[in-house]
Parts: structure tokens; C-alpha cells; sequence
């Protein structure tokens, strides 16, 4: 398997590159997603970053940044120190257009 694979139900990233990032087995990745100790986030490219996608996993203050395109294919990476965005509240009225 690829390190990444882009779906059309979105990425798949391999366990291994996960967890070597933050320091646990592979085996452990898919029970820290379920249990919120890692999270994710993935953002599409505009303009000139059209056909790439940002992957980033953040776990224990720590980050690890993917850039990949449509192939799957790792542009660059990165781990640095990072907490995991903390979502805000939205106001609907606000961001949802009424056009």
C-alpha cells in the first residue's frame, strides 16, 4: 500500500506513517482516531494549490502535516508542535446564504 490513497470517500493514510509521526505502533492508530487522542484535518488546495490536499494529524501537542495530490503521492511533510484546533461556535444565520 501507497503511504496515501485518495478515494471517493476521501484519503486513507497508512497507519505506519501515522504513528512513526507520533511515536505509537500502528496497530494503535485506528483506536486513538476512534477515541479522539488523535484527530485530523484535511484541507483542498485553490488557486494555485488546486490538486492538493493538506492532511494534517495532530496528537499529544504534536502535528504532522501532509501535502499530497490527486495520486496520493506525498508532496511534503512535516511534524511540529502543535495543539489541535478547537472549533468554534457558528452563527448559521450568518454563514449559510440564502440566494
Amino acid at each position: 500500500m501507497r503511504n496515501v490513497s485518495f478515494t471517493t470517500d476521501g484519503f486513507t493514510v497508512d497507519a505506519e506513517l501515522v504513528g512513526r509521526a507520533f511515536g505509537f505502533p500502528p496497530s494503535d492508530v485506528l483506536a486513538k482516531l476512534r477515541e479522539g487522542e488523535v484527530t485530523s484535518r484535511c484541507e483542498a488546495g485553490v488557486d494555485d494549490d488546486a490538486g492538493r490536499w493538506r492532511l494534517t494529524f495532530y496528537s499529544g501537542g504534536r502535528a504532522l502535516r501532509l501535502v499530497v495530490d490527486e495520486n496520493g503521492t506525498i508532496l511534503s511533510r512535516g511534524t511540529f508542535p502543535s495543539h489541535a484546533p478547537v472549533a468554534a461556535p457558528r452563527d448559521l444565520e450568518t454563514t449559510h446564504s440564502t440566494s
